[in-house]
């Protein structure tokens, strides 16, 4: 009915001399926006006739509202989820009394289309570290690139999901994804907490659409790394399901810390031969490397090779030790 009218009205008003031909048109013609691509294209081709209305020398401009917070048939069904889903992406509604003076604007102007809508620069910031914001808007925002140290890593204790996930043990891991895969979904859904969201209620239950699928997706792609399914939530209908899952993708050797163990062992041979010059440091950290091969012996199920280790150690010089740990434990 939109594209009708307007080609219409464009028809019956050509041959007159008009000093102005407006047409109602949405941002999402612009922006686009789930579940609203036929209402899109209805829109674009508002814009596009009052592009082809300037090009034939006819007066014409499209203006291609944002969301105003003053209810209509478009937006009387949306809920608070909804409204807060559509301010997560940078777009506020627009007051009775902003729309006026934009549209007062808009009329002083020789633009053919107009975007007037109340762009929130802080919530496209947020949008931009997930790399979700239209690329229409992706000029208004700047996010640096900066990267993190190790010390700062350290110092912070962030660094990758899957790197902190994989010190704990398998029941700390389950509770820190659940946590994770709760605080996502609250958001998404509009829930003041977390603790609202039971993890063994089905996704379909809690009020999840496509939209707010995809959201949740999206949000635990930017948290976790993943690239996961754009139909999550249906293969993993709980909660329950989605957090067992996301330890499959982010630990799939069990999240032992064996790899991390081995990781850190890997860098301590260069760090050792930047003391082999000092004495006195030499001697400091080799005393410290026999308290830890004897913590390890004492760990060992083996008797008579914990014996032996222990033996060895307890007898060895300070070089001698370098060189148990550069045969024996492959750092050289």
């Amino acid at each position: 009915p939109k594209v009708d009218a307007a080609l219409h009205l464009h028809e019956l008003t050509r041959d007159l001399d008009l000093s102005a031909f407006v047409v109602f048109s949405s941002a999402s013609s612009n922006f686009g926006g789930g579940g609203q691509a036929n209402y899109a294209a209805a829109n674009a081709f508002l814009d596009a006739l009052a592009h082809q209305r300037r090009a034939l020398g006819l007066p014409a401009v499209s203006l291609a509202w944002g969301m105003w917070e003053q209810r209509s048939e478009m937006t009387g069904d949306l809920g608070e989820a909804d409204l807060q889903r559509i301010a997560r992406a940078g777009l506020n509604a627009l007051s009775s009394e902003e729309g006026l003076a934009l549209f007062d604007d808009a009329l002083g102007t020789d633009e053919t289309v107009l975007v007037p809508t109340h762009v929130d620069l802080a919530a496209l910031r947020v949008q931009a570290r997930t790399g979700e914001v239209p690329a229409l808007l992706r000029g208004l925002v700047r996010v640096p690139r900066r990267r993190v140290t190790a010390a700062e890593t350290a110092q912070t204790g962030t660094g990758s999901l899957r790197d902190r996930l994989a010190g704990l043990s398998a029941a700390d891991q389950y509770r820190a994804l659940l946590d994770l895969v709760r605080v996502q979904v609250a958001t998404v859904l509009g829930h003041g907490s977390p603790e609202t969201v039971e993890p063994d209620m089905a996704f379909k239950d809690m009020g999840f659409d496509s939209l707010t699928t995809v959201e949740l997706r999206n949000r635990l792609n930017a948290e976790t790394g993943l690239r996961l399914s754009a139909v999550l939530v249906f293969d993993h209908p709980t909660p329950t399901a989605l957090v067992e899952h996301l330890q499959e993708e982010l630990l799939p050797d069990g999240g032992t810390g064996e790899p991390m163990v081995f990781a850190e062992l890997d860098k301590l041979g260069p760090l050792l031969s930047s003391v082999m010059d000092d004495g006195e440091t030499r001697t400091k950290v080799a005393e410290r490397l026999k308290e830890l091969l004897e913590k390890l012996g004492e760990a060992s199920d083996d008797a008579d090779a914990t014996a032996e280790v222990a033996e060895r150690i307890g007898s060895s010089s300070n070089d001698e030790l370098f060189d148990f740990i550069d045969n024996e434990l492959g750092l050289s």
